[in-house]
């Protein structure tokens, strides 16, 4: 059998009248760590084995936890009670009485837990709050530690080893809901604490109030020092006994996370909120986001990255109003929202999420279209032509592409780039010819942009991107133009003259991006 005790916080007027007896009447004790207050008053009968040696010779806590699991089994199933004791409580912020439970319930071994009063308590009353009211947090350190320990000390799709791959997930599940009070254990050093603030930088502000408590439940060496988040790693007495407590963000301030930017649109829309956008319904909006996605485009074109974060930003506002409409008229929310859209990337890609294994980026687009036929069959939507579901709304341009790339996966397509080079030759010809005719003209120029954007397809040219760049170097170049002509009226310069501008500023800098 192994009998687990908790020796409290720190201080051993804390250690329960339950824990004492066991701890006394015991002719050996293991110790996870040594380092504690309470273990200098222990009863003196037992022999002490502590396992602090471990800390100094293993590379990660977890081969240390796993070792002192390993070894406190092998010795219960050898037939001898083992008694091992561990700061706190055992079932609180305690990796080895998890790892020691999971293995006594696989081999049979009788396990018992002895209470103790945990950090928590203690932190609380030095604080003086009250961890339900608000819904405190709970996290450990080691959760927003982002370096090469991340991988080994923390939960295999913790927030920290998310971060720590060798390249920047684009979204990630902060551990943490800024608008309620957080409080964070184990931060035993001051590059723990390092590596804490900066990931809370990532949601809170850098003068956000954190409070730094240490040996709280200590008689004579509790302490509680308030101070900005960006000094949280300049005080010299953090040990193992410190932990972080962060108070929780007015919804107004949470600017950095989802759920900020849901409750101000929320406010806008709602009782005593703004009247014009009150006023708005979800087609008024539609202008709106459409112009929102044009202008998300040209900051991309422009290689902004300020214009890019700003316009994506107001791109979102629509989504996020369009979802608050649909909420209060009790059609869908904003978790439908982010619900269809986890729901479909899982779904579609189970090269990723699942079992399938897939060699090239062919091979993704066949799974796509097997796995929205059957997720059309599904619904028990009628079966679509290869053309169906292109958005009629599209540009012009970007649905001609999108036609030639249906088109060529059901078949129908030129054998090779010099066939499509001849389809254009023969539209531009049948427009040539049919210049003379107004009706006819208009529908051979169609067809000449059609043969010309499949030909674009077929050259692997987004032929909306390449129009929008040379429509942008256009811009450039006439502005060029002008300055160049100094006052003088464009008019009264001959075709050759203008000719000589326009190639000057083809050579000006920048001219061909």
């Amino acid at each position: 059998m192994i009998t687990i005790v908790g020796l409290g916080p720190g201080d051993p007027g804390m250690v329960t009248r339950a824990a004492w007896d066991v701890l006394a009447a015991t002719p050996l004790l293991y110790l996870r760590t040594a380092i504690h207050p309470t273990v200098a008053a222990l009863p003196s009968g037992p022999v002490v084995q502590s396992f602090d040696a471990l800390y100094e010779r293993a590379d990660s806590f977890d081969a240390i936890y796993a070792h002192i699991a390993d070894a406190l089994i092998a010795r219960a199933a050898s037939g001898a009670d083992v008694v091992y004791a561990v700061p706190g409580d055992p079932l609180v912020a305690e990796a080895t009485t998890r790892r020691i439970l999971a293995q006594a319930r696989a081999r049979g071994i009788a396990v018992r837990v002895i209470s103790g009063v945990s950090f928590i308590e203690p932190v609380c009353a030095m604080l003086g709050i009250d961890p339900l009211e608000h819904g405190l947090q709970l996290l450990d350190a080691l959760d927003l530690v982002i370096d090469d320990r991340a991988g080994q000390n923390a939960a295999p799709d913790s927030w920290a080893t998310l971060h720590g791959f060798d390249y920047t997930p684009p979204l990630l599940p902060f551990p943490l809901v800024a608008t309620r009070p957080a409080l964070i254990c184990q931060v035993y050093s001051r590059p723990i604490a390092s590596h804490v603030k900066l990931s809370l930088l990532e949601r809170y502000p850098a003068d956000h109030a954190v409070t730094l408590v240490r040996a709280a439940g200590v008689t004579g060496a509790a302490c509680v020092a308030e101070l900005p988040l960006h000094e949280l790693d300049h005080r010299g007495d953090i040990d193992h006994l410190t932990c972080v407590y962060v108070p929780p963000l007015p919804p107004l301030a949470d600017v950095r996370g989802p759920e900020g930017s849901a409750y101000i649109v929320g406010r806008l829309l709602g009782p005593g909120g703004c009247p014009w956008d009150r006023e708005q319904t979800p087609q008024s909006l539609r202008a709106a986001l459409l112009e929102e996605v044009h202008e998300v485009l040209e900051a991309l074109d422009a290689g902004d990255d300020a214009a890019l974060a700003e316009e994506m930003g107001d791109l979102l506002i629509s989504v996020l109003m369009q979802s608050e409409m649909a909420r209060q008229a009790g059609r869908f929310d904003l978790g439908d929202v982010f619900g269809a859209v986890a729901s479909k990337l899982v779904r579609r890609h189970p090269h990723v999420f699942g079992a399938v294994g897939v060699g090239e980026s062919s091979e993704v687009l066949r799974n796509w279209e097997a796995i929205k036929h059957a997720e059309r069959e599904a619904k028990g939507a009628p079966s679509r032509g290869t053309l169906d579901g292109i958005p009629t709304s599209l540009p012009a341009l970007a649905t001609a592409q999108k036609l030639a790339d249906r088109a060529a996966r059901a078949g129908f397509d030129a054998p090779d780039v010099e066939h499509a080079w001849e389809l254009l030759d023969e539209e531009l010809h049948e427009l040539r010819a049919g210049a003379h005719d107004a009706v006819q003209a208009d529908a051979e120029l169609g067809d000449a942009l059609l043969a010309l954007a499949r030909l674009g397809w077929k050259l692997g040219i987004d032929a909306e991107s390449a129009l929008r760049a040379a429509i942008a170097r256009f811009r450039r170049r006439f502005t060029q133009l002008e300055v160049l002509l100094g006052g003088r009226d464009l008019h009264t310069l001959s075709m050759a003259e203008k000719l000589a501008l326009w190639d000057r500023t083809k050579r000006e800098p920048g001219s061909k991006s």
